[in-house]
């Protein structure tokens, strides 16, 4: 029906008869399948657009593909006589050249990606040949009964044409193809900055890892080796990393990495854990954490994230020791144990990044109760939470408390009489103490003094200083104000020695820590989140680095071979940290470990030293006697000693004017004690505390005996 207001409608189904609605749906299903057909033929167009190397190129195989089967028949020389042949040949080619034109583009072969093409793509080279080869053969029966076509031709044709095709799709991954048949682990002698890594799991999951690190140019982790459930697949290769051996057999492995010059620093899970059975994947983690070697797991593949970013770059997880060139150091923790167990431990500055994971190293090893000195509240509630969820069974007593307080602390010592203190409350961020010279005074010097004279009333066994190698040669207030402390345990080491009595002072000495509150790590990752640039003081700055992991255990160590007689009095326990790292290849390789490219993606800006800076590190005072240790990778020093009453006649004084915040008298004082400081303040006359200089005091000093162990031998300076 027709109105001139009513546009025309077409007629529904259930208003006609039989007939009339077959020949409806036989007219809708032709016009779908011819829409589809189009809209097939102009996407295999444009896909052919996209590819015409390609596509010329496999055209060129299908030709070749026919034409060496025609050879392989009769041969070249016998081929040439033959013209019959050669123009049945010419004629086939020109065919099978416009068919696999058309047909190439329709079967999809040009529209995928074969830069990243899998076995399931495969299967659309083989349904083009099929396809083509057989309606070839249809054709050529059908036109001319095959005349002068050999039969063994259309057999080997199609063989030849598939050959062809991959072969020419394989070459999009010719760089991943370049590193088959190649022991990955030869690239350790072109770039020594990437992380050795063994992978746990020789499955698809590994599969899909070091397929990913083989087309990732800037990956810095580099897979030596797998280690697999069961030993059936041991001696094979997976992308060209060995598989080593099974996990049980983790710990020789890692001998014969280590003596091939590839000793892993970095354990990755390719699976979870529970994978491979809870109790050898827990066995592997605790060999290789006592090893010194990371241990992380890939995440899930189908993993889903929330789009909606708070920040503009999403980082990788950065592994700190990735950030080291060498291993971790592997300590003893047998000793460790036969310290801790049973005995009751304080812990000052208890919620500070090496304050915290001491607590809890500590906690581990079964100690009759932990006592925990902190100043800052949210340390200290944090601190206090995680030992109650972590080891709920250790006793704890958390005290809010400043070691300036003299008072305060004798009290906590009194009510609970620790056997053994680790003293790592300090103030050490060089630019705030500069800035702040008397606060970080009260606190490094005269907190030292406070909680050492504590510990000596209450009759513990050990205290334990946490230093850092800013006290050599120190150009910073902080630096200085460490080494007065040094110098302090030290004086009270050796008066517990000569009066064959007494608890040991000892003293931890290394660099920076990666990853503590106020260290260049949080703030790299700070600087990174928020897209760069990434600011370092000098190009040419370097430092010794060392991970928390590293620096507490070091400290727990000192403790028990202190107090098993294998350190000398007066002794300092130095870790061997190998070379210094400068400051812009770390920020170059956190660029890096979070998925960017330095200077490109991120830049790198130098914005000068800060005051109290220096520009390089050193583990040792050119006065310093350097002995060995029985602990491999670790050094001694003995520092020249100064007289205790010369110590504590210069603390009062420091406390007294550092109180009321005279700087430059503080200065001054610290300058006489700690030699080569020279700081801002104009010369002061010598103070009434101080009237003896500094070469008296070093000759009060000479008079001590340092007591070596007799398994020590001197280092040559």
């Amino acid at each position: 029906m027709r109105r001139d207001d009513q546009a025309w409608t077409e007629p529904q189904p259930d208003a006609m008869g039989p007939k009339a609605r077959r020949t409806h749906a036989l007219q809708i299903v032709s016009k779908r399948l011819s829409a589809a057909g189009w809209r097939r033929l102009r996407a295999a167009i444009l896909n052919v657009s996209k590819s015409p190397g390609l596509f010329v190129a496999d055209l060129f195989a299908a030709v070749l593909a026919l034409s060496f089967a025609f050879m392989l028949r009769y041969g070249v020389d016998a081929l040439a006589l033959r013209a019959e042949v050669v123009r049945a040949l010419a004629v086939a080619c020109w065919q099978y050249l416009a068919m696999c034109a058309i047909l190439f583009p329709l079967c999809g072969l040009y529209s995928r990606n074969w830069r990243y093409g899998s076995v399931a793509d495969l299967g659309t080279v083989v349904r083009a040949v099929a396809i083509s080869s057989g309606l070839f053969v249809v054709i050529l029966f059908f036109g001319t009964r095959l005349q002068d076509i050999p039969r063994s031709a259309i057999v080997v044709e199609p063989l030849l044409l598939a050959a062809f095709l991959l072969a020419s799709r394989l070459s999009f991954r010719w760089d991943e193809l370049r590193q088959w048949g190649r022991a990955v682990t030869q690239a350790s002698s072109v770039n020594v900055r990437r992380v050795p890594t063994l992978l746990v799991g020789a499955q698809g999951a590994a599969d899909l890892y070091l397929r990913a690190v083989s087309r990732d140019k800037n990956c810095q982790h580099l897979p030596v080796g797998c280690l697999d459930v069961d030993a059936v697949h041991q001696g094979m290769t997976l992308r060209g990393v060995p598989i080593l051996g099974t996990l049980d057999q983790f710990g020789f492995v890692v001998e014969q990495l280590k003596r091939e010059g590839l000793c892993p620093r970095h354990i990755v899970f390719t699976e979870p854990p529970s994978a491979f059975g809870d109790e050898r994947s827990e066995t592997l983690i605790h060999q290789a954490e006592s090893m010194g070697i990371s241990v992380s797991r890939l995440s899930q593949m189908t993993e889903l994230k929330n789009a909606h970013r708070e920040h503009r770059f999403e980082l990788r997880a950065i592994e700190l020791t990735d950030l080291l060139e060498r291993p971790q150091a592997a300590l003893d923790h047998e000793a460790i144990d036969r310290l801790i167990k049973g005995r009751r431990v304080l812990v000052t500055g208890a919620g500070g990044s090496i304050g915290s994971e001491l607590t809890l190293q500590i906690a581990a090893c079964e100690p009759a109760e932990v006592v925990l000195i902190e100043n800052c509240e949210l340390n200290l509630y944090q601190i206090d939470m995680e030992l109650s969820e972590r080891f709920p069974d250790v006793p704890r007593f958390p005290h809010m408390c400043n070691v300036r307080r003299a008072n305060r602390v004798d009290r906590i010592f009194e009510d609970h009489r620790p056997e053994l203190v680790f003293h790592a409350a300090a103030l050490k961020h060089v630019p705030m103490v500069e800035m702040n010279a008397c606060e970080g005074v009260l606190t490094n010097v005269v907190g030292t003094m406070n909680v050492a004279r504590a510990a000596a009333r209450s009759g513990v066994l050990a205290m334990v200083q946490v230093s850092t190698d800013k006290v050599v040669n120190p150009t910073s207030v902080m630096g200085a104000t460490k080494r007065l402390a040094e110098l302090y345990c030290q004086a009270l080491d050796l008066r517990g020695f000569d009066e064959h009595r007494g608890p040991r002072f000892m003293t931890v000495r290394f660099g920076n820590v990666l990853g503590s509150s106020g260290s260049l790590i949080p703030l790299f990752k700070k600087q990174l989140a928020r897209g760069g640039p990434l600011t370092i003081t000098d190009p040419n700055m370097t430092r010794f680095f060392m991970t928390i992991r590293e620096a507490v255990e070091l400290t727990l160590q000192a403790s028990a071979y202190g107090l098993e007689g294998e350190i000398g009095q007066g002794e300092i326990f130095v870790l061997d940290m190998g070379e210094p790292i400068k400051i812009i290849d770390i920020a170059k390789r956190m660029i890096t470990l979070a998925g960017f490219t330095p200077e490109v993606d991120i830049p790198i800006t130098t914005i000068g030293m800060r005051p109290g800076e220096k520009l390089f590190e050193e583990l040792f005072d050119d006065g310093e006697q350097r002995v060995a240790s029985p602990v491999p990778g670790v050094l001694g020093a003995v520092p020249s000693p100064v007289a205790l009453e010369v110590l504590e006649e210069a603390f009062e004084a420091l406390q007294t004017h550092g109180e009321v915040g005279e700087e430059e008298r503080v200065l001054e004082i610290i300058g006489q004690i700690v030699e080569g400081f020279e700081k801002r303040s104009p010369k002061a006359a010598p103070l009434w505390g101080i009237a003896r200089t500094r070469a008296q005091a070093r000759k009060q000093g000479k008079g001590r005996r340092v007591k070596i162990a007799s398994n020590i031998t001197p280092l040559p300076r």
